[in-house]
């Protein structure tokens, strides 16, 4: 996949009104997503992605200045982060997260999402892995 089909994906996907909305949202949740797992998972994530959306998972997961990753955070403060990276409100940040997530998974291949999903808590992978028709819970 592409970059701009997988900004397009989540665009649709979250019924967003622009592709800047859409890069805000992606950047918003995979930065938060590099914070919860390991580095070398959000490595392997970061590699089947369009470089410039892989970018979003190394930043946060190589950088020096950041707390270390696989950082345990219930569901509640994953949506936080979210919503305070994108600046949209919190029901919105946990519909698009849940979007972006969704494409993340079609763009790449093997077992990657369900490693993925099996390093978080089962009840923060239950929202998040819900996909964009989903319920909605945050």
């Amino acid at each position: 996949m592409q970059h701009d089909e997988f900004i397009g994906q989540v665009q649709n996907r979250a019924r967003l009104d622009s592709r800047g909305a859409a890069e805000a949202a992606t950047r918003a949740s995979l930065e938060t997503l590099a914070e919860r797992i390991p580095p070398s998972l959000a490595e392997k994530l970061a590699a089947q992605l369009p470089r410039e959306i892989g970018e979003h998972l190394l930043r946060v997961a190589y950088a020096p200045d950041l707390p270390a990753t696989g950082v345990r955070m219930s569901r509640e403060e994953f949506f936080d982060r979210v919503a305070q990276r994108s600046g949209a409100d919190l029901p919105k940040a946990v519909h698009e997260a849940r979007c972006v997530v969704e494409v993340t998974d079609e763009a790449t291949v093997g077992a990657l999402a369900g490693k993925v999903r099996g390093s978080l808590d089962d009840e923060l992978a239950d929202v998040l892995f819900a996909g964009s028709s989903g319920p909605s819970a945050a």
